[in-house]
């Protein structure tokens, strides 16, 4: 390494000057160092490295290890016990090489090496070139498996007494591919190392200050070289920052642009209609619909895009505040248009929006895939004429031949499940040269984490409150046949006072035939079982969506009292007299999903009973058990899961975060949305001093994608 950098010490006394510019972190800068090529041998290894990425010095020293082993100090080989990870120094007495033969050959490559404390025997596998490096006599730094009888399985091995050595202490574990292996990996950081004093400093000096943070050079070194745990830490907290302080300022500025892009209608004039229709309500609106509401309107009567996701806790009523921006447009002369993924949840919202509106004279129809052809006609003529003002439907409302010339709002239910290219076209239904207003509408809970993360550039409306006189609805593990037995006779007591019961089978990831045909089974073992009297129906993913349709309105009228489902149930059904709900396999599910699926019973005036069919002790069913706080659950199903599992984290990028981990590090991500936040202010077309630092690299990085899932 170069005499002339080496990395500023963490925790360091040094004083950061916050009189420079953020063009480079330290030295004397010589980009091209870091576009160089990269000293790689051979073909195999050329194609690894062109897997991972790894083009450049650059790509290199930005490759990030992800976890670091603790090889701790160089033990004696006295002091080795069996099964451990070690790594010793020594010194070979012997070498030699074993081939056998036969359908598994296998290279054996034998050595015998000793320290002050005793002999021992290494072995490597299918590694023959290592008698050829390895000579008698040399000291070698040994990390492998003690498996004992004086005998060692190396995993690694490194020539010297271990001074600089990059075999033992905290090793870091690159990503890896076939052809080029971490320890190769970890061979090019080092011969690379004096190119880290090179790389851009993305922060702004007083941010920098402000966190307390190393320059990102020193972080860079730090992490592919730890002194210690603890400089290992605080490089990571560094480059977690600036990941997401990249992509904090990528969200932010894209909900600037999107204020820029065009017009919107200026849903403006007389609130008669929707005063009206609030104080003839059969129930007083929550403060939190109240507030959604207001929001909504404020942003309607702008002439620049409304982009609004609504989310809320199960049942917080939801359908209220889509209704009233609905009606808002109608009032004042305009159209609004309502989305749902699914021709089951687009019926349940016409059902919703009829016993809403309670007799209102205002025409709306459903428009599905299912819709005849002339029923369809008839439709997209009187929406084209302006005689139709509201439309609730599906995925056939995007079809080129709707037209809606005084579209004014658009309500997308369960935005998640709609790719952008759908929602885009939904857009185009209205006026050339105009966008209407959108307000997605999420019935998952959406924790902190993720609202921040993959949501920060769309504006917030959340609903925790509940309807008055909605009583919390009780959860219970069912664990036991015993449990079972005492569950079936609930579901008999809840019938027998005029309640209704859901059953829903186990999560089956196979496809959606068999989940159907567990579905079927499970309804014809209750039929003739447990539930035997009962009337007993079925409905699942493969059904068509009149017999579907058909089915759940014979559940909603009382014609059956048991309903056996897949999770086609878990979203938009609402039969206020279904109070009791038993889960099969409920460990199988994750939290959302169970809370869910919970919130389809207690809607109506008496409780709710959630039974869930698993171990006692899994943590999940215990935390159904403990809470209805849907953003609370959210929260642990985060922690649980981890953000590669989570939809919503991968499409918005943050799963590839290298350094970051959510949601242990929304502390970071909060402080960073804050910087971001500020720089924007201060400079909203990123081209100052600063600003244009952090242009580059977002455009290095490319755009932020937009399909996001809700968790």
């Amino acid at each position: 390494m170069s005499s002339e950098w080496k990395p500023s010490g963490f925790a360091s006394p040094d004083p950061i000057d916050l009189t420079a510019e953020p063009v480079v972190a330290v030295g004397s800068p010589q980009a091209s160092a870091l576009l160089a090529k990269l000293g790689l041998r051979g073909a195999k290894e050329k194609q690894g490295a062109e897997s991972l990425g790894l083009r450049t010095v650059g790509d290199l020293i930005e490759h990030l290890p992800h976890r670091h082993e603790d090889r701790g100090d160089v033990k004696l080989v006295s002091e080795l016990k069996i099964g451990e990870d070690a790594t010793v120094s020594v010194e070979v007495r012997s070498i030699e090489t074993h081939k056998s033969y036969g359908r598994r050959a296998l290279v054996r490559t034998v050595a015998t090496v000793a320290d002050e404390s005793g002999p021992l025997e290494v072995t490597w596998f299918n590694q023959p070139w290592v008698s050829r490096q390895v000579g008698v006599g040399s000291r070698l730094i040994l990390h492998g498996r003690f498996e004992g009888r004086g005998r060692f399985r190396a995993v690694e091995h490194e020539f010297g007494s271990g001074v600089g050595s990059l075999t033992k202490g905290l090793v870091p574990v690159h990503p890896a591919a076939d052809g080029l292996s971490a320890k190769r990996i970890r061979k090019l950081v080092a011969s690379h190392r004096d190119a880290i004093s090179n790389v851009i400093d993305p922060l702004p000096a007083h941010v920098i200050a402000a966190e307390r943070l190393p320059s990102r050079a020193s972080a860079l070194d730090a992490i592919h070289f730890p002194s210690s745990a603890e400089a290992e830490e605080e490089a990571r907290r560094r480059l977690a920052f600036d990941e997401l302080f990249l992509q904090q300022l990528g969200l932010l500025r894209r909900r600037a642009g999107r204020e820029t892009i065009g017009t919107a209608p200026e849903v403006l004039g007389v609130s008669d209609l929707t005063e009206r229709w609030l104080s003839g309500l059969p129930f007083k609106p929550t403060g939190d619909q109240l507030r959604a509401i207001a929001a909504v309107t404020s942003d309607m009567a702008l002439n620049r895009p409304m982009t609004r996701l609504l989310m809320g806790e199960v049942g917080s009523g939801k359908t209220v505040v889509a209704v009233h921006a609905m009606l808002r447009a109608v009032e004042c002369g305009w159209q609004a248009l309502l989305m749902a993924p699914t021709e089951t949840l687009a019926t349940q919202h016409m059902r919703s929006v009829e016993r809403l509106l309670n007799g209102l004279p205002i025409p709306f129809a459903l428009l599905t895939g299912s819709t005849s052809p002339q029923r369809r006609r008839d439709i997209l003529a009187k929406l084209e004429t302006g005689e139709l003002q509201m439309v609730i439907g599906t995925h056939a409302l995007i079809e080129a031949d709707v037209k809606a010339p005084r579209l004014a709002v658009c309500v997308v239910d369960e935005q998640h499940r709609f790719g952008v290219r759908q929602r885009e076209l939904l857009a185009a239904s209205g006026p050339k040269g105009t966008n209407p207003h959108v307000l997605h509408m999420t019935a998952t809970p959406i924790p902190r984490t993720l609202a921040l993360a993959a949501y920060g550039d769309l504006e917030t409306s959340t609903l925790k409150e509940l309807p008055a006189g909605r009583s919390p609805i009780l959860t219970h593990i069912v664990s036991g046949e015993r449990a079972r037995s005492r569950a079936y006779e609930r579901i008999r007591e809840e019938v027998a006072k005029g309640g209704r019961a859901f059953v829903v089978c186990p999560l089956v990831e196979a496809s959606e035939s068999i989940e159907s045909t567990a579905a079927t089974d499970e309804r014809d073992r209750l039929a003739e079982g447990p539930l035997k009297g009962l009337r007993v129906a079925l409905l699942h993913g493969r059904m068509s969506p009149s017999e579907k349709d058909e089915v759940m309105v014979a559940f909603a009228n009382g014609d059956s009292d048991v309903l056996v489902s897949t999770t086609v149930i878990e979203v938009g059904v609402d039969v206020p007299e279904a109070t009791v709900m038993l889960v099969e396999n409920a460990e199988r599910f994750g939290l959302a999903q169970l809370h869910q699926l919970r919130g389809r019973v207690g809607r109506g005036s008496r409780g709710g009973i959630c039974l869930l069919c698993g171990p006692a002790d899994a943590r999940r069913l215990l935390a159904m058990a403990e809470t209805n706080d849907g953003f609370k659950l959210a929260e642990l199903d985060l922690e649980l899961r981890g953000e590669g599992e989570l939809t919503g984290l991968r499409q918005s990028g943050l799963a590839s975060l290298k350094a970051a981990s959510l949601p242990s590090d929304l502390p970071l991500l909060e402080r960073a949305h804050l910087a971001a936040a500020s720089m924007l202010a201060q400079e909203p077309l990123l081209d100052g001093p600063v600003g244009s630092l952090a242009a580059m690299l977002l455009a290095d990085d490319g755009p932020v994608p937009d399909d996001r899932i809700a968790a």
